[in-house]
This record gives C-alpha cells, sequence and structure tokens, in this order.
C-alpha cells in the first residue's frame, strides 16, 4: 500500500514510495478538480458534496452494495475542515490499497487479498474533497463477471470446477496466467507523468488516471527480461525507475532501471544468493547516492507454495533462518557488488531510506541503511488475517517492531550490524508504513514519518514522528477507527499535515542544516 502527493509548490512526498515531479501533463498548482469529476453519467458516478465535518458518510461502500446492479464502485465526498493553522494546504494525495474483501458471500481471508481500491484526496482553499474507485485489475473484473474468485490472490486460489480445470490452472501457474493482477500495493508516477499502480506480480502494473481515477490499462514492459515477479516498490525519481526482479529458478536478482517515456527495462546487474532454496522476498529495497541495496532475507519465496490449493502459515513464502541473512550493496554505474555481507536474522516489508558513510577524507566507508523491522519475528502475516484485524477484543497482539539499521561496511568485511535506530518504546514497540520527504532520498535524512502502536492494540494506530539526531519519536496523532467513524477522514487530514510538516526539513550544508 503506498501514495502519491501532489502540491502546489509541485513538491510531494511518499507513503513507502512516492516521487516528487512537477513535469508532465498535471499543472504545477496540482490536480484541479474540474467539472469532469463531477458530471457525466450518473449511473457511473455517485457524487456527494457537503460543506460540514459531521457524520461523514463512509469512504468505503458497505460490502452490501459493492455489487449493485448498474452500479460502478466509486463515490466522491467534500469535507470543509473547522479550523487550518498556518498556511492552507493544496494539492491531491493518491493513495492504493485493498479495499475490497469479497466476492458475492465468499469472504477473503487476509488483508494482502483485498481487491485493490484507488482513492483520492483533494486539498485546495480549506476544502478536503475525496474520492475512491475500484482498479479494475482482470482479477476484479473477472470476480465480478463471474461472481466467484478467478485468479490466484496472496492467501486464495479458485476453487477447480474439476480435475482437467485443476491441471489447467497448474499450467497457467507456471506461465503467470492464473496469478492476479490485483494492483493493491503501490502507487507511483514516472518522470514522463504516467501513474502507475503496482503489486507483486509484474503483469499487475496498471495505468490510472489521476485525476478521474479511472484504469487506462496493462503497463506494459517492452523488455524481454522475463519474469513474474518484481519489487512490489520500486524507486522512482523524474529521472528513473530502479527495481528487483526475483529469480526464482537460479536465486538471485535482477537489478533494472526504466527511462522516462520508455517501457524498456535494462539490467544494471545481477546479484546471487549467498544461501537458501530461493531468494528471499524483496517487498522493497533501498538506494543511496551511488549504491543500490539488495537485501536477502531468510523469510524465502517458495514454489511449492505457491501450488498448494489452501494457504500455508506463511502463504506464498518460507522461513529459513539457517539460511541466514545477508545485504548486498551494487554500484550503479557499473552493475558491480562492492559489498555483500552476513547480518543478523531480520523481516521487513518496507525500507525507510539509505544514506552513505563517510570519512573525513570524504571516502564512503559504509552504507545504513534503514527499515521497519519484525524482530526476525514471521507472525506478523498471520496477525494480517482479516479473522485477527476484525476480532480485536482489546488484549495487545501486535507483534513487537523497530526502526532496524544496517550497517553495511564497504572495506571487505564479512559481516554488517542491525541495530535498533532508537528506543521501540518510543513509537510504542510499533513501525511499520513509512515515509519520508523525497527530497532526501539516498541521502542523510532528519525526519521519517510512520505508523506506530498506542497500545494495546492489534495493528498500528498512531501516525508517529521520528527525528533522528534525537532519537526520539513524536506520536503526531492517534485515532480509533473501530470508535471514530469520521476518524478515517481525519487520518488522512493528519497524514497530508505530515508532509507539510515533512516539506520543511532541513537540507545538508557543510557540516550542518540550513533552513
Amino acid at each position: 500500500m503506498a501514495s502519491l502527493a501532489y502540491s502546489a509548490a509541485g513538491r510531494c512526498i511518499s507513503s513507502l514510495n512516492m516521487v516528487v515531479s512537477d513535469k508532465g501533463e498535471f499543472k504545477r498548482e496540482g490536480f484541479s478538480l474540474s467539472s469532469v469529476i463531477f458530471a457525466g453519467k450518473r449511473e457511473n458516478r455517485d457524487s456527494i458534496i457537503t460543506n460540514v465535518a459531521t457524520q461523514m458518510p463512509a469512504i468505503i461502500p458497505s460490502p452490501e452494495k459493492d455489487f449493485a446492479p448498474g452500479q460502478n464502485h466509486v463515490a466522491w465526498t467534500s469535507v470543509r475542515q473547522e479550523r487550518w493553522e498556518g498556511e492552507l494546504a493544496k494539492g491531491t494525495y493518491l493513495r492504493n490499497g485493498p479495499g475490497l474483501w469479497h466476492i458475492e458471500n465468499y469472504n477473503f481471508r487476509h488483508l494482502f487479498d483485498g481487491y485493490a481500491t484507488l482513492v483520492k484526496l483533494h486539498f485546495e482553499n480549506g476544502r478536503l474533497i475525496a474520492g475512491h474507485r475500484q482498479i479494475q485489475s482482470e482479477a476484479y473484473k473477472a470476480a465480478k463477471r463471474n461472481k466467484k474468485l478467478c485468479y490466484r490472490e496472496f492467501s486464495e486460489v479458485p476453487k477447480p470446477d474439476n480435475f482437467l480445470s485443476y491441471i489447467g490452472d497448474l499450467a497457467n501457474l507456471f506461465s503467470g496466467a492464473s496469478l492476479t493482477d490485483n494492483a493493491n500495493t503501490g502507487v507511483i508516477k514516472l518522470g514522463d507523468g504516467r501513474v502507475v499502480c503496482l503489486t507483486e506480480t509484474q503483469k499487475g502494473s496498471i495505468i490510472v488516471d489521476p485525476e478521474t481515477l479511472d484504469t487506462i490499462g496493462k503497463f506494459e514492459y517492452s523488455d524481454s527480461l522475463g519474469g513474474l515477479i518484481h519489487s512490489a516498490h520500486p524507486i522512482v525519481t523524474d529521472s528513473e525507475f530502479l527495481t528487483l526482479l526475483p529469480d526464482l529458478l537460479k536465486p538471485g536478482y535482477l537489478v533494472v532501471r526504466m527511462e522516462p517515456g520508455s517501457n524498456e527495462r535494462k539490467v544494471i546487474g545481477r546479484v546471487d544468493c549467498r544461501s537458501g532454496p530461493a531468494p528471499g522476498w524483496v517487498h522493497s529495497f533501498p538506494v543511496t547516492e551511488h549504491y543500490i541495496i539488495v537485501p536477502e532475507m531468510p523469510l524465502r519465496y517458495c514454489a511449492q507454495n505457491l501450488l498448494r490449493a489452501e494457504p500455508t502459515p506463511l502463504y506464498k513464502f518460507e522461513w529459513h533462518p539457517e539460511s541466514k541473512g545477508f545485504v548486498h550493496v551494487m554500484c550503479k554505474a557499473s552493475g558491480k557488488t562492492v559489498a555483500s555481507v552476513e547480518v543478523p536474522l531480520f523481516v521487513t516489508f518496507h525500507f525507510i531510506n539509505a544514506y552513505e558513510e563517510r570519512d573525513e577524507d570524504g571516502r564512503v566507508t559504509a552504507v545504513i541503511a534503514d527499515c521497519c523491522e519484525h524482530n526476525a519475528d514471521t507472525s506478523i502475516l498471520e496477525k494480517l488475517r482479516l479473522q485477527n484485524l476484525r476480532s480485536f477484543m482489546g488484549a495487545d497482539v501486535l507483534p513487537d517492531a523497530r526502526v532496524g539499521r544496517f550497517i553495511i561496511p564497504l572495506d571487505g568485511s564479512p559481516y554488517g550490524k542491525l541495530e535498533a535506530a532508537l528506543d521501540p518504546d518510543e513509537h510504542g514497540r510499533g513501525m511499520d508504513m513509512c515515509s519520508i520527504n523525497p527530497a532526501f532520498l539516498g541521502i542523510e535524512y532528519r525526519y521519517a514519518y510512520a505508523c506506530g502502536a498506542q497500545r494495546p492494540c492489534n495493528f498500528p494506530n498512531t501516525l508517529t514522528k521520528r527525528e533522528k539526531w534525537r532519537r526520539v519519536c513524536t506520536i503526531i496523532r492517534w485515532v480509533d477507527i473501530r470508535r471514530d467513524r469520521k476518524s478515517k477522514v481525519s487520518l488522512w487530514s493528519t497524514i497530508w499535515a505530515s508532509w507539510m510538516l515533512g516539506s520543511k526539513e532541513m537540507k545538508p550544508v557543510g557540516n550542518g542544516y540550513d533552513k
């Protein structure tokens, strides 16, 4: 799940992976919500406009109405904030993620199974205009048309009608035809202005219209690199698109680059896995100014689990602590691996940022990579089952997490370090869904935003601001969505406010910081 923001000054900040750009066909002052949004066929858009912040209609329609005849899964709402402090925010925030967890009377098991919902928040003149729409993936359209699951999701597998159907499904699995294209993990803006929603499968790259939230079509890669999966959170800037392609047959990773205006990925280099039967899961990865960091986590892809008709405890993965954990560092320019070190066992979905550490002579001596690390505990995947998320009874069941800091020496040492970057109690021992000011991508940074924990809880429930130099975290806002329906919009507003705060981050000048 990730998001994308545009502002009046052409700035943007990301949750997981967003990009900064004021180029392309989009206006510098942000997306204008013209009559195209509220006009048109009424059977395709249900519009609601209000100037009060009381009893907000639910952003996501109730499940009973998801497949109402003649109704598209879309809504628009405008909310006026009661009080603003400082300069009014102006711009548009896009976010996607799982938003629909059932087909007819069949309910999905896992948070990551949900069909992708694209959400848009537009801030202007003290008003918030919010809308959402289901991404029209082939998986979603087939499920809606056939009233049943038709593609393999994170934990869900279609039930075959007969034995021949089962054999055909296995054949489609090897070709990738039966894998989902449900783009529920990230939204990015390429350097050429195209906005693309992503998921773990390469076929789940879908172009959307940021004005209307319409699904435009597949993003087709024009190269012949092949493969079925990639990192769900690539690194995207105005000048390039970087991602990792795990190789399930010969365990390793291709590191690839794509230029703006192109659909062709070109290989920078390859990293071979140091151990294990398969590459480690790479949901995300970090970069520095000159290096790409490739994590090799002992939570590894598992081909056998992909073939199973019922979910295993770790779904598409297996935990191999005996295979150890590693971090590889590749030079962006040459594609050569300049460091490959063993590190303590780790489990992470999301990296925060990375930067280079230099000595007094300006030589790079180490690479520092920060992430949201779950103390090498894979139980977080099980805790994200919908049954667990919906049955909170007050017990403190959220597994502990921390800001994990990898220290990777570049002097040829065989070992790196993994330590807590700050006291986990500062953020309630919960840390995920991280975001930084993208102006500090790959360089030393001061602030990070993430979801922390106000315990007891079963899911991260606070917006937390971390300040690196003071090694402290500040809880900006705690909302209990179970008790406050309006807090859904309130939380989105807080996320935007955090961007306004983060945009004031000081840029490094010499040994100090200058505003």
